[in-house]
């Protein structure tokens, strides 16, 4: 698929959760996700920038440990995130880190001075599901070669 990064439309991505309050604390107060339909204790889903989450309980799922190199760190191989404006990363890396959220990546300039030079942070939910929060220097590089 091709086209203009103005004109997105909305990603759907369901995941696993060992809980789903536990969830719905950390997706809707850390992170600041509004939540949308609920199931009672099924499943829930967020507002995540405007696309649409759901945590879907199902405890065997969760975790992962698969990682790949990049940078010279260790990305989680399954992850989910959003790119966003680099003023808001930096505020939520800050709101984040105020928060004590423990960091897989700590929050850093990745690729610093090439082409696709991006700030990016790593951390788990409760349920060890790795979320990757980006920015990049120059929007326009976000499929740059």
């Amino acid at each position: 698929m091709s086209g203009s990064n103005q004109s997105i439309h909305p990603f759907h991505l369901a995941f696993p959760v060992r809980e789903l309050e536990e969830a719905r604390h950390f997706y809707g107060h850390v992170l600041g996700c509004s939540e949308g339909r609920c199931s009672p204790g099924k499943w829930c889903d967020f507002n995540f920038y405007g696309h649409q989450i759901v945590a879907h309980v199902a405890p065997e799922e969760c975790g992962c440990s698969a990682t790949s190199d990049v940078d010279n760190h260790k990305v989680p191989a399954r992850h989910f995130g959003i790119v966003l404006p680099m003023d808001e990363w930096q505020a939520l890396a800050d709101r984040l880190k105020g928060l004590g959220i423990d960091f897989v990546i700590e929050p850093y300039i990745r690729f610093a001075g090439e082409v696709g030079e991006q700030a990016t942070m790593f951390f788990l939910d409760p349920s060890d599901n790795a979320i990757e929060i980006k920015a990049f220097k120059n929007i326009d590089t976000l499929f740059a070669k």
